[in-house]
């Protein structure tokens, strides 16, 4: 099947959607590994890497993906596919490289930078990032240092040191969904504690919006701005459902 899953990456012009042409969708099984099938034929990757995954739950939610696809493809309805296509063809093979890249942004944690005012955004800043910082180094000996204000700020040796063995110990399905989550939280701290179920998919959408939150509170909605917490919200949701069908037997 040469249908590309990694359409759905956001980003970029919108691919055209593509006229479904397969008729049936199913799974199967060999040595433990469970691949989508088109007409009996495996989907593909765009390294050319059959479509599958360990958890039977996992694969039976992507072929549904695939079979509602009617009568078009629509990448956008198909997050599950991204999700597992990236592990295959991204994390997998380079998992040491992503984990260096993921770890430039150690020192621009969202979290470590606090806003001098108004108090009342300070304080909602305290009480929803505190406890996410307080878990991470209570955890995993993560201690982020935070500042107030925007002035970059970087911490210590050993914080990067003990953070990155934190994300190096997830396994690549759960490094997949943490270097999702990361791309749209803007956050190290909130993307491992969510994938490591210490909160949940809403939780972590509040958390990585809480200052846009606050000023629509002030000002007022924005129409761009409502998309894009669509989008964000969608994918953190994707990435909890993804996160929850791992653990399924």
């Amino acid at each position: 099947m040469a249908t590309d899953p990694n359409v759905l990456a956001r980003g970029g012009a919108p691919r055209p959607k593509v006229k479904r042409v397969y008729k049936s969708v199913g799974v199967d099984e060999k040595d433990g590994t469970f691949r989508v099938l088109l007409d009996g034929k495996p989907v593909m990757t765009p390294l050319r890497v059959a479509l599958s995954t360990r958890q039977r739950a996992l694969a039976d939610a992507v072929a549904a993906e695939w079979d509602a696809q009617v009568p078009d493809i629509d990448p956008e309805t198909m997050p599950l596919t991204r999700l597992v296509s990236t592990a295959l063809d991204k994390v997998t093979p380079q998992r040491d490289m992503l984990i260096g890249e993921l770890m430039k942004y150690a020192d621009a944690d969202l979290l470590c930078y606090l806003a001098g005012h108004p108090a009342d955004l300070k304080a909602r800043q305290g009480a929803i990032w505190q406890p996410v910082l307080d878990w991470m180094d209570a955890t995993h000996g993560v201690k982020l240092s935070t500042i107030t204000g925007i002035m970059p700020h970087g911490q210590t040796p050993e914080t990067h040191a003990a953070l990155r063995r934190a994300i190096a110990a997830l396994d690549d399905e759960r490094l997949t969904a943490f270097q999702a989550a990361a791309a749209v939280t803007n956050s190290l701290a909130l993307s491992l504690a969510f994938t490591q179920d210490w909160i949940t998919s809403e939780e972590t959408f509040a958390a990585a919006s809480l200052d846009e939150t606050y000023q629509m509170e002030q000002w007022g909605e924005d129409d761009l701005a409502l998309g894009r917490r669509r989008h964000i919200k969608a994918d953190l949701l994707a990435i909890g459902e993804y996160l929850r069908l791992l653990k399924l037997a």
